[in-house]
């Protein structure tokens, strides 16, 4: 088999398949040429011999063979030959699959029985030297080779020898091959799985390139045109292959880029001028060699990590991650970590390591302290090629490391001793200020503080809160302190943090303090020592009794001050104080049924007041519980009462009433009096318990009426108070059931025969006066009619107002100017006039006359004067509508039978109709002015509203 650009690993694989396949095969058959390989092998071999210098490695970087499907245990496979440049003593072989094993010699065998899963396995073999450490590795491919029988043609008189077989060109393949038997039979041999041809990627050319030949042994009978067809062929990415369709060499047109794709599978196909096909296609596996054209890239640019302070060396930090888009089964994508340079350089320039392979940063040195480095800055380098700083490609990331604090510094106090001073009887007042350092990282649990008193407070007056911004310890007052008690405390308190200290950190001999709090005398208010002060005695003591003496205490003792004792509240005035010594007296009779009482208790509030500057009070409460004496007699229940004429129909229960409380109450005695003795004889009394007892009639028979009925009721107090009380009883006819009668009521009233008649008496005489008013107002009236009329019977027209059902007379009266009536609304046309020259049925312009006033109280009598002086100042008014003349109305039909007014504005007419059915209707017309109209209205209403009086008032 000729070279086709593969790499001499491949051909070395493939020249001994060949070899191993010989006795197969028929040397009449065509020139498949082995020369060539069998010249590779011989340069290559040439190579490994002739080298100047030794570097230890594998002979290949990658070995391929091929192997059937089956494996058998135990079947070698192929040898590895490795050079560590020592005789490789000691070298050991591992492979990273369990199926296959390499023994010391390089000789690679199948540890048990193996299936191929695929037409392809790829190993890899490391190489080990123990003493050197060093390790190395290399790819080995297993191909399976698949086997296809068919007919073979051999020519007479000729044999294929391996002479023959080396005068091949190196870039033919014959994938297909036929063979001819001696008697003349073709038989089919298998055909040959081609081996994969390896293409350097980023080629420089020139292109196209060619890189295997492939041609049928056919072609010597008839013309046969090739072809291929796949991804790179005839399928995106287009033409990237390409093949001479007559002389069957196969070409790449561009250069390949294994990132852009690793391999490529086509098919070859061997047709007739026709394109009948002549052979089976076979499958052509390209795959690209990678170079080192990546730079390893890290997935962050800007790696942040954390350790803590004071961390063992070893403890892991962080891990980078760089990928090399090159293949990482070479040493074109392995890549290998390293730092560069770290920032700040201390403690040391070295404090930590990265994990060459895996990326991990791990400390190598003790000494982090977040309180003198914060953080740290480590450059990182990524190098391919195994980390070869010659031949790889680099490149470099930041990765920032902070220290995070631990608590390994404790709170120290910045003075050993603080002072404070405080006023007694207050509280929340901030004493003194504790101020301490911390060098942790401020506002976390390392810092905080947190404060507590050991000793010198006892009773608890003191508590000590942090600031949250400063940290500091304000010394709190939480309970009052008392000057007279304690001038004076001294306080030890001790700090920590709000987190435990780390692990092998003390306290400081720091961490405590002295606090020193002076208390500073203030004048306090006197207080009674009894409060509230109850003092107990029975009631009615006499004015001036003294009670007890209630004195309050000064608690400045210190000081001398003077205490004065007042009244603050006293409801009912009974008590008085002593302004010196507190001495209470009685100023009225104590009464336990007073109103002022509560439960029997009296209470009163008095006040204790110093002279001290400024002065201070206290006030104290007097609780005078009250006994009861028996000072006040029952009262009969109930004051009022009915019952029957007659015996035994109904009795009245009675009881008592006592404002004393037991033992000063009941059980009550109810007894009659003696005098009169009309009452032990009419009445009775009957005892039902110690509360209550019945009042019945004695006698079998008793007129009704209300009657007095004195009963003596006496207490059961000591000694005993009696009461002589009287109910009022009704004594009234019952019917059936008791109850009484509507007569018998008003008879028990006590409304006798007499009073009766006196009241009807009464209503008789307000009839007869109602009756008398009444004729006496007919008769004032029928006198005013009769009253002479202020106005000539010859103008009295009341006789000749005739009613008629006409509304009007017809169109003979409809024909006339009413404007002349009508006043006008403005006086503009007036007032532009030329002196001299008026309407009369125009306003003059002038001063308003004076018309008489309306008394105050008029008479009837009056009001013809009133009406003439309204007349005559009328006819003396020319500003009066109609102005001072007067209209003769034209005929307004013939026959009319009465008068006709008309309809001017503000005036009256009278028409006195000449006689029924006569010619013209001659009146006469009276105009007032409205004022008077308005006046002889008021007058109808003082009237009474009676039409007939204002027509009997003389015009």
């Amino acid at each position: 088999m000729a070279s086709w650009g593969i790499s001499p690993s491949s051909v070395l694989g493939l020249a001994r398949f060949l070899n191993s396949k010989t006795q197969d095969l028929d040397v009449a058959t065509s020139g498949l040429c082995v020369a060539p390989v069998q010249a590779q092998l011989a340069a290559h071999n040439g190579d490994l011999t002739v080298r100047p210098t030794c570097k230890p490695g594998f002979s290949e970087d990658d070995y391929t063979a091929f192997v059937s499907q089956n494996i058998m245990e135990g079947q070698k496979l192929l040898k590895v030959k490795f050079n560590n440049c020592a005789g490789n003593k000691g070298v050991r072989y591992e492979t990273n699959s369990l199926d296959f094993k390499v023994r010391a010699d390089g000789t690679m065998y199948a540890a048990h029985q193996v299936q191929m899963p695929s037409k392809q396995l790829i190993l890899m073999v490391t190489a080990w030297d123990p003493q050197t450490l060093g390790r190395w590795e290399a790819i080995v491919r297993f191909l399976v080779a698949e086997k296809s029988q068919h007919n073979g043609h051999k020519p007479k008189g000729r044999k294929t020898v391996p002479g023959e077989l080396a005068q091949q060109q190196s870039d033919t393949l014959l994938p297909w091959r036929q063979h001819q038997s001696a008697n003349g039979l073709r038989r089919q041999k298998r055909d040959w799985v081609i081996p994969p041809i390896n293409v350097p990627e980023n080629s420089r050319g020139p292109f196209p390139q060619q890189l295997v030949r492939i041609r049928s042994d056919k072609d010597k009978e008839i013309h046969i045109r090739y072809s291929i067809t796949g991804v790179g062929a005839d399928q995106p990415p287009m033409e990237v292959f390409s093949i001479d369709p007559v002389s069957g060499r196969m070409y790449v047109t561009r250069p390949m880029d294994r990132e852009e794709r690793a391999s490529y599978h086509l098919r070859a196909h061997a047709v007739d001028m026709n394109g009948n096909k002549v052979e089976n296609p076979i499958d052509l596996y390209i795959y690209v060699i990678d170079m080192n054209d990546n730079r390893p890239e890290f997935i962050n640019q800007v790696y942040n990590g954390s350790v803590d302070e004071g961390s063992k060396p070893g403890t892991y930090v962080m891990t980078v991650t760089a990928n090399d888009a090159d293949d990482g089964t070479t040493a074109n994508g392995m890549v290998r970590y390293r730092i560069v340079t770290q920032t700040p350089q201390s403690p040391s320039q070295n404090m930590f390591t990265i994990n060459s392979e895996t990326g991990d940063i791990v400390t190598v040195a003790a000494g982090l302290d977040r309180e003198k480095v914060q953080q740290y800055i480590v450059i990182v380098q990524a190098t391919d090629m195994e980390g070869n700083l010659n031949y790889g490609l680099s490149n470099t990331a930041t990765a920032i490391i902070t220290v995070t604090d631990v608590n390994d510094n404790p709170p120290e106090f910045t003075t050993s001793t603080y002072s404070g001073e405080v006023p007694e009887n207050r509280v929340e007042v901030v004493v003194a200020n504790l101020t301490v350092m911390d060098r942790d990282q401020p506002h976390s649990p390392n810092w905080n503080a947190i404060y507590r008193i050991i000793s010198g407070d006892p009773s608890g007056h003191f508590t000590i809160r942090t600031d949250p911004v400063t940290n500091e310890g304000m010394v709190t007052v939480v309970k009052a302190v008392d000057y007279e008690m304690n001038r004076a405390f001294m306080l030890t308190v001790m700090v920590s943090n709000q987190a435990p200290l780390a692990s092998g950190i003390q306290m400081s001999f720091q961490s405590t303090a002295g606090v020193t709090i002076s208390v500073t005398d203030v004048n306090e208010a006197p207080y009674f020592p009894t409060n509230h002060k109850l003092i107990r005695l029975e009631e009615g003591v006499p004015t001036g009794t003294v009670l007890t003496t209630f004195s309050a205490v000064d608690p400045d003792r210190f000081m001398q001050q003077a205490v004065r004792y007042s009244k603050l509240s006293d409801p009912a005035n009974w008590l008085n104080i002593n302004a010196t010594n507190g001495q209470i007296t009685t100023a009225a009779v104590l009464d336990r049924e007073s109103d002022y009482i509560k439960n029997n208790v009296y209470e009163a509030t008095f006040l204790a007041a110093d002279n001290g500057i400024p002065p201070a009070s206290g006030t104290g409460t007097l609780q005078i519980y009250l006994i009861d004496i028996n000072d006040n007699a029952p009262e009969l229940l109930p004051k009022e009462a009915q019952i029957c004429e007659k015996p035994n129909l109904n009795v009245i229960n009675i009881t008592a009433a006592d404002a004393d409380i037991d033992p000063n109450v009941g059980p009550f005695v109810f007894e009659l009096p003696s005098v009169p003795s009309a009452v032990r004889k009419n009445w009775t009394i009957t005892r039902l318990n110690g509360d209550y007892a019945q009042l019945s009639l004695r006698i079998m028979y008793l007129e009704a009426g209300v009657y007095d009925v004195p009963i003596i009721v006496t207490d059961s107090g000591n000694p005993p108070l009696y009461n002589t009380c009287v109910i009022k009883v009704k004594v009234c006819p019952c019917d059936e059931n008791g109850d009484c009668t509507t007569i018998g009521a008003v008879a028990a009233a006590g409304l006798g025969t007499g009073a009766i008649i006196a009241i009807l008496i009464c209503i008789i005489i307000l009839l007869t006066m109602v009756l008398l008013f009444v004729v006496w107002m007919k008769r004032r009236e029928k006198e005013r009619h009769t009253k002479q009329l202020l106005i000539d019977p010859e103008d009295d027209v009341r006789d000749n107002i005739l009613k008629y059902d006409e509304e009007g007379g017809g169109e003979e009266d409809q024909d006339y100017d009413l404007s002349q009536l009508q006043q006008p609304e403005t006086m503009d046309h007036v007032l532009n006039k030329t002196p001299g020259v008026r309407r009369v049925d125009e306003r003059p312009i002038g001063a308003d006359p004076q018309y008489p006033v309306r008394p105050v109280i008029p008479h009837p009598g009056d009001i013809g004067d009133f009406i003439n002086e309204g007349l005559r100042a009328a006819d003396n008014d020319p500003t009066a509508p109609p102005y001072d003349s007067l209209l003769v109305f034209d005929y307004e039909g013939s026959g009319s039978p009465g008068a006709a007014f008309s309809p001017g504005l503000g005036s009256t007419l009278t028409a006195e109709a000449m006689g029924k059915g006569q010619g013209k209707v001659a009146g006469r017309v009276f105009f007032f002015r409205r004022k008077t109209s308005e006046k002889v209205s008021e007058w109808h209403e003082l009237l009474g509203g009676s039409v007939e009086a204002v027509r009997n008032v003389s015009w």
